[in-house]
């Protein structure tokens, strides 16, 4: 995908050997991207790419419009690899840039249809098949209670339990202060109880 991108002007000068051995991988992999490592860029799509793919459908839903912001994300981070300070982790940095371009296609796209039964479509190949049932019956039930809570509980649970990411992180990627995301946590995990209770 990124082998025919071609860098403009000369690339970032690199921090020394030591200094990269330094960094997490991640951001080792984002100061090769800066100074023009295609390598390094094919590695960090393939390291990340799933799992923002997953974010992206989930926002937006639709499997057409998650690829096309996948590349998009990218893209950006091939084109901006440079201006990352490391304020936060690479996942958190490459999380922000989706969740920006999600709802900026969102808001292009008043008309975007809504898709719960791709996420419920894939199973567990290691379980046997009653235990996938159940897991699928369980997992539905979340995902159909989760519906009905607004976008930003959505959000919050979907960053917290489907990403791993810790509130100061989730304050980062969506922008409002961490008591924010701590209240929208405890009001959304209190109304998806009760709407999976209720079902």
């Amino acid at each position: 995908m990124f082998a025919a991108i071609s860098r403009t002007g000369s690339p970032a000068a690199l921090p020394s050997l030591s200094a990269v051995e330094k960094l997490s991988s991640d951001q080792a992999l984002i100061v090769r991207i800066a100074g023009g490592d295609q390598l390094a860029m094919r590695t960090l799509l393939a390291r990340h790419q799933t799992a923002l793919y997953r974010w992206l459908r989930r926002i937006v839903r639709d499997e057409a419009l998650a690829e096309d912001l996948l590349s998009e994300v990218f893209l950006d981070v091939w084109r901006q690899a440079a201006s990352f300070q490391a304020r936060s982790s690479v996942s958190t940095w490459l999380l922000a840039i989706a969740r920006h371009k999600a709802i900026s296609a969102q808001r292009r796209r008043v008309d975007a249809q809504l898709d719960e039964d791709a996420a419920a479509s894939i199973c567990d190949p290691a379980d046997d098949p009653e235990i996938s049932l159940l897991k699928k019956n369980r997992g539905e039930l979340l995902r159909q209670s989760m519906v009905n809570l607004s976008r930003k509980h959505r959000e919050v649970l979907d960053l917290v339990y489907y990403h791993g990411k810790s509130v100061k992180e989730v304050a980062e990627i969506t922008g409002v202060a961490e008591a924010t995301v701590k209240t929208r946590m405890f009001h959304a995990r209190r109304k998806l109880a009760d709407l999976v209770k209720a079902a």
